[in-house]
């Protein structure tokens, strides 16, 4: 008798604890809109992107038929844009997760030569990744980035100012606001995703994501892309469009990166942050 009330108590007891653990990992998630955010996030931008291509191929049954590669292509110049962008903020975050801040800027170092390394460090984690990976596409798929010609050397230089513009801004806003905000290392660039016309064109979004579309660069060298793989066309118009508008965010991001290090300076926020 006495050994089945034991069990009972015993079952009770760990029952109380693992819905104490449960509690608390619910009040953690509840308390954080941040995490709550990130759980919609990622399957929202998946399932926005992948409706607008599927809406896309709908009625365009010749489309991969007719342009071999758009896809592979769009894949490898998004990635670069996100390695680019990844690159720079991983560079940044390298030195916060060891504490380095601090060590950094009681240097001769100038916050906008410590930006400028990490861009540099960004294109060099960026070919490293990617030169292999257009080698592969060619081996496993008999397809040529490099077909492009130095059309390509735009598209891929101009995907390349937009990520450093991402990331040198991302970076910023983790020196003010700590480590809480290193998730948007990760995520920022998915959020244009969807209407970053990467594997389908502008026409394709509603009338109000159009106009948010092409206010942003990565639009315009997508566009280009496929008029020169599908119709061997070169939209000189619209490489002239992205390099326009991505020396104005590069710009914005070295703004918004200055502007939050000299809050983060006066806030003795750069000697506190680390893991």
């Amino acid at each position: 008798m006495s050994t089945g009330m034991n069990s009972g108590s015993s079952i009770s007891c760990s029952l109380q604890r693992m819905t104490a653990m449960l509690l608390r990992h619910w009040y953690l998630l509840s308390g954080s809109w941040t995490r709550v955010v990130e759980l919609i996030y990622w399957p929202a931008v998946q399932m926005i992107m992948w409706g607008f291509l599927t809406q896309f191929l709908a009625g365009k049954t010749s489309y991969v038929a007719q342009a071999f590669g758009v896809f592979i292509a769009g894949m490898m110049l998004w990635d670069s844009m996100f390695r680019v962008q990844l690159g720079v903020a991983i560079s940044f975050l390298e030195e916060m997760w060891s504490r380095n801040l601090g060590n950094l800027f009681v240097s001769p170092l100038r916050p906008g030569e410590f930006a400028a390394s990490i861009l540099a460090m960004g294109l060099i984690r960026t070919l490293v990744g990617m030169v292999p990976v257009s080698f592969m596409a060619w081996v496993f798929f008999d397809f040529s980035v490099y077909g492009m010609g130095l059309a390509l050397a735009a598209f891929f230089f101009s995907l390349i100012m937009f990520g450093w513009a991402i990331g040198v801004a991302v970076c910023g806003l983790i020196m003010r606001h700590g480590l809480g905000a290193e998730s948007a290392a990760w995520g920022a660039m998915f959020l244009i995703l969807p209407v970053a016309a990467v594997y389908y064109p502008v026409s394709v979004l509603p009338g109000w994501l159009q106009l948010v579309a092409w206010s942003l660069p990565p639009a315009y060298v997508f566009e280009g892309m496929r008029a020169l793989l599908v119709d061997g066309v070169l939209r000189s118009d619209l490489l002239i469009g992205a390099f326009a508008l991505n020396a104005l965010y590069l710009a914005l991001g070295f703004i918004i990166f200055l502007s939050l290090f000299e809050s983060a300076r006066r806030r003795g926020l750069l000697l506190g942050q680390g893991e």
